[in-house]
């Protein structure tokens, strides 16, 4: 079934088919081996647009908030869009007659034996040209254009996304450091406490020298790592506040731990759905379609153009020709028309052609790897949550049979029944289990934002632009 997903998937068809009117038939994108998660009979869950609100973090949501109006990223995205939609008017604009109003004045004077002339010609009216496009030239730039404000639009959405993907990741890095440095701070107190134990049993005799040095060098050794976890904590803040918008100076989040946070329930439907809730997709077949309509434009260019120009007013004087001048100020009109064709030029359109031919094959190559890329971000995301999920009772009880052991090696040193290397061996194994299992949270946690990212987001297309939605492909040129 995955074959005729991709198939009815790839809104590739009619790109393609822009390609073969200009000379070339690429191959269509080849349709992915079977994927797992392709089958209609599985349930799909996609995430919304504010998928985040699932894992239950107020701060988290506000943080968010405050990314999605601040980030600097973001705002670039934005003023991307702003330009390309400039653009895009601009190039409608030269399907349209240009109009202006014009007005000038010459004064002549001058003097000779046969006496002493003075003239002032004047003129003021409006004038008109208009290229008529009868190859589609300006139309295919038009739609060129208005299909890069599409891919602009289409990037603001992949910024918005990756940046929300961002705070998410970067918001657990710094809480599961947190809590991390709470677990090496606990081990270094429980280590503190024994290390008085094995003290008080060596000054009784119970202890040799040798076991109150491996305890010291079991604290040393706790501590020494800790700086390493505030220094990455602090660089995980700084990051944050980055992404935010703001000076990393004071900024600070409030949670010290993990727990309470839910996770978003989402999965992948067919193939199909997917891609066109990919807006890094959406960009890519926005860009390729504006590639065709470039080259439709290049071969446009080797026929000829004609511009029709008018001028009415009035001036002084009313005609002021070569041959007959009529005096006085009256109504002028003034026809034109200008055929030009380019007989050499140096190959220089017909490279302009193959220029534009080569962009379209480069951007179709690049739509089929964003096709594949977005397939294979699902099936990592869904193999990691996979494989985490099978995970997830044998580390809870490594810590949970890490802490039974270290407790009851603990009392039998104490009191006399156990050996100091049992006690020394399970306060490694506790500290080794709990720092695994924080990083193992994080872990799931980023595997779900990544799976979240990689299903879009939310983001899914609406209602195409509709000076791009209404053109029909352009026919064949030369």
């Amino acid at each position: 079934m995955a074959p005729l997903s991709i198939a009815k998937l790839c809104r590739a068809v009619p790109a393609l088919l822009l390609v073969a009117c200009a000379g070339t038939a690429p191959r269509a994108p080849a349709p992915p081996p079977a994927l797992d998660w392709a089958h209609a009979d599985l349930p799909a869950a996609w995430p919304s647009l504010e998928w985040f609100k699932a894992f239950g973090s107020p701060e988290l949501d506000t943080l968010m908030t405050a990314a999605l109006a601040d980030n600097l990223d973001l705002e670039a995205a934005a003023e991307r869009v702003v330009q390309a939609d400039a653009r895009a008017r601009q190039a409608h604009a030269a399907i349209l007659p240009s109009v202006d109003l014009a007005a000038n004045a010459n004064s002549f004077a001058g003097h000779s034996p046969a006496g002493t002339l003075h003239e002032t010609d004047w003129s003021a009216g409006l004038s008109a040209s208009y290229e008529v496009d009868f190859w589609g030239k300006n139309r295919a730039k038009a739609r060129s254009a208005s299909y890069l404000s599409t891919a602009a639009r289409a990037d603001r959405e992949t910024v918005r996304l990756t940046t929300q993907a961002g705070v998410a990741n970067t918001y657990f890095e710094v809480v599961t450091l947190r809590e991390r440095l709470a677990t090496a701070h606990a081990n270094v107190e429980a280590a503190q406490k024994l290390l008085e134990v094995v003290q008080a049993r060596y000054r009784a005799g119970y202890a040799t020298p040798v076991d109150v040095a491996n305890q010291a060098a079991a604290v040393a050794t706790l501590r020494a790592g800790i700086p390493d976890l505030e220094q990455s904590e602090s660089k995980a803040l700084a990051a944050l506040a980055v992404l935010l918008g703001r000076p990393p100076e004071h900024f600070d989040v409030a949670a010290q731990t993990l727990g309470g946070l839910s996770e978003p329930s989402v999965a992948p439907g067919l193939p199909a759905e997917l891609l066109r809730r990919r807006p890094d997709v959406a960009q890519a077949e926005a860009n390729l379609s504006a590639a065709h309509a470039d080259l439709r434009a290049a071969q446009a260019a080797f026929l000829p153009s004609l511009t029709l120009t008018a001028t009415a007013g009035v001036q002084n004087p009313a005609v002021n020709a070569a041959v007959n001048t009529l005096s006085g100020v009256g109504p002028a009109v003034t026809l034109g028309a200008a055929l030009a064709q380019a007989i050499f030029d140096g190959g220089k359109l017909r490279a302009q052609r193959d220029e534009a031919r080569g962009r379209e094959l480069e951007l179709l190559a690049s739509y089929r790897a964003s096709i594949l890329d977005a397939l294979v971000d699902v099936e990592n995301s869904l193999s990691a949550i996979a494989r985490l999920d099978a995970a997830r009772a044998d580390q809870q009880a490594a810590v949970a049979q890490s802490e039974r052991a270290y407790e009851g090696a603990r009392e039998r040193y104490q009191h006399g029944y156990g050996d100091f290397l049992s006690v020394l061996e399970a306060q490694r194994t506790l500290y080794s289990a709990r720092d695994q299992f924080a990083q193992y949270r994080l872990a799931r946690l980023q595997a779900v934002v990544a799976l979240c990212k990689a299903l879009g987001g939310g983001w899914e297309v609406t209602q195409p632009d509709a000076r791009v939605a209404r053109q029909p492909p352009p026919s064949s040129a030369p």
